[in-house]
């Protein structure tokens, strides 16, 4: 059974056809998901040395917003299947790493419970899994070569399956990371006698990461 799947990302067309087992067919390989690599190193290096401010981390939130539409688009393409569906799950895993440092980080920033050097040290961490991930975004990327992967079937599945476990351990540790640092504001807030504050920051249960 033959099938042929469309796939509109970042702007580039990524043409996936052949047999269930035959290679992957790529068009403009050198371009893929290269937006996303490139802003994920600017985030991490961004992050690297901004300053424990909303203001000062209006540059770090631009630049995810400034990606986020890639990630919204990809989430809208269905039907994938195989090797195509790891690659999408993939990229959207960064997109879930980004996200929850962003938007978790600059509630951070407005929590009177957390010293500037706990925030800066916070910062470093959530810099330093961005670009792990980013590496292996790079890494998934190069396994693409110009008309068709120069790996076999076996070894590309392989690639892709190590990637795919990596960024999900990747996400896993960002989730666990944010809720053992805001777990540290929580305990402070509760010896403060000020828990509201922190339930009121950080939202519902449903919403938290702790």
């Amino acid at each position: 059974m033959r099938t042929r799947i469309l796939m509109l990302l970042m702007g580039i067309v990524l043409l996936f056809s052949g047999k269930a087992h035959a290679q992957w067919v790529v068009t403009d390989p050198g371009n893929f998901a290269g937006n996303i690599v490139n802003s994920v190193k600017e985030i991490a290096t961004a992050s690297k040395t901004v300053k424990n401010t909303l203001d000062g981390f209006k540059e770090v939130e631009k630049l995810y917003n400034d990606t986020k539409k890639y990630y919204d688009a990809l989430k809208k393409v269905n039907n994938l299947i195989g090797d195509a569906y790891k690659v999408k799950e993939c990229i959207l895993m960064v997109g879930d790493i980004s996200e929850i440092y962003v938007t978790s980080y600059k509630k951070m920033l407005s929590d009177k419970n957390f010293r500037p050097s706990e925030l800066a040290a916070m910062a470093s961490g959530y810099a330093k899994l961005l670009e792990q991930s980013g590496e292996s975004l790079k890494e998934l990327k190069s396994i693409v070569k110009s008309g068709v992967l120069s790996m076999n079937d076996h070894e590309r599945m392989q690639a892709i399956d190590r990637i795919y476990t990596t960024l999900r351990e990747n996400r896993s540790l960002v989730s666990y990371y944010t809720r053992k640092n805001i777990s540290v504001s929580y305990v402070r807030a509760r010896e403060k006698n000020n828990l509201a504050s922190v339930k009121a920051l950080y939202g519902n249960t449903a919403s938290r990461y702790w």
